[in-house]
């Protein structure tokens, strides 16, 4: 059986997913088990370390604090590295919530639609037809 390889972003998942089935977990042990389970088969590669959906969670530098400990364990093959880099950035996007609250919705500073909505608005109304905005409002409320 061919081992499918597994991306950053896939490690993270499931470094999320193992910390909602285990609340009670450390990090130390999350790390353990990730390590455990993810030994002997291939590393990510190297052109893609990015953890997409983590932008809306917390900001950049937070959530990126460990890919520079994950790419190096990646150069140097050592899993417990790239798992090291991956509990780093799960841990700081944590913190961030739990500090700060869910990125977007805490003030309007930090909520990325402020400032923005109305040029879309505008710019909508102004190039897009008026079926083609009915027929996207229908499909919205779908």
């Amino acid at each position: 059986m061919v081992q499918q390889q597994p991306t950053v972003a896939d490690i993270f998942r499931r470094a999320q997913a193992l910390r909602q089935e285990h609340s009670a977990w450390s990090y130390k042990q999350l790390g353990d088990q990730l390590v455990k389970e993810f030994s002997g088969g291939a590393f990510p590669p190297l052109h893609n370390l990015t953890i997409p959906e983590q932008d809306a969670r917390a900001p950049e530098e937070d959530w990126t604090a460990g890919l520079p400990i994950v790419r190096r364990g990646i150069q140097f093959q050592d899993w417990k590295e790239v798992v090291a880099g991956i509990i780093l950035s799960l841990e700081q996007t944590e913190n961030y919530e739990r500090a700060r609250g869910p990125e977007g919705n805490r003030d309007d500073w930090h909520d990325r639609n402020v400032g923005i909505d109305d040029a879309v608005a505008k710019g909508v109304g102004k190039w897009m037809p008026d079926e083609l905005i009915a027929l996207a409002e229908r499909r919205g409320k779908k």
